[in-house]
């Protein structure tokens, strides 16, 4: 925490260009808190599949010295299949080999639009517990759930147009803000 400004990436779990996930993500930065600063994480979609005999990737080091110097994680994700997207299960499992693990005592707040009416809740469920040997610290509520993501943003801009949701966002945002500076204490 530089003086009083938080400084936060956010890992969007999709890859795909049209994704409400990453419409969302990139809304965040306008939706947080004055002190609150919020930059993409560096991509994971080159990672090799994992293998702990490979030579770990300059880019996989890269993403874990983000995850390292931030001071919270905001994850932005689909559900695909009931749960977390392979690429990005794949960088978590990266991260997992460091000996200074990126994500201990790290704090997390999870996000999903999805077009069911569940909102992505079984891939959040999923994160959490992928997160647990990682050591993060799991901000709880409130929860993002974005369902029937179509009617949320714009058709054409794929903008964030539902102000019931813009303000839930906007609720979770500061309530993260004040878990990362009691946690960080």
């Amino acid at each position: 925490m530089a003086g009083n400004q938080l400084n936060l990436i956010v890992i969007c779990g999709s890859l795909r260009k049209g994704s409400y996930n990453a419409a969302l993500a990139r809304a965040l930065p306008k939706l947080a808190p004055s002190a609150m600063t919020i930059v993409p994480a560096p991509p994971f979609d080159s990672f090799p599949h994992y293998n702990h005999d490979l030579e770990v990737p300059a880019d996989v080091i890269a993403f874990a010295d983000a995850v390292r110097k931030a001071d919270g994680i905001i994850i932005v994700s689909p559900e695909y299949n009931w749960t977390i997207p392979g690429a990005m299960k794949n960088a978590f499992d990266w991260a997992g080999r460091f000996k200074e693990q990126p994500f201990i005592g790290k704090p997390v707040a999870i996000q999903s639009a999805s077009g069911s009416a569940m909102g992505g809740s079984r891939m959040q469920y999923h994160l959490r517990q992928s997160l647990i040997p990682l050591d993060a610290l799991c901000f709880g509520r409130p929860e993002v759930l974005i369902a029937d993501a179509k009617t949320k943003f714009d058709a054409n801009t794929l903008e964030l147009t539902d102000q019931a949701v813009i303000d839930l966002v906007k609720q979770q945002l500061a309530g993260f803000d004040a878990f990362i500076r009691r946690v960080a204490k």
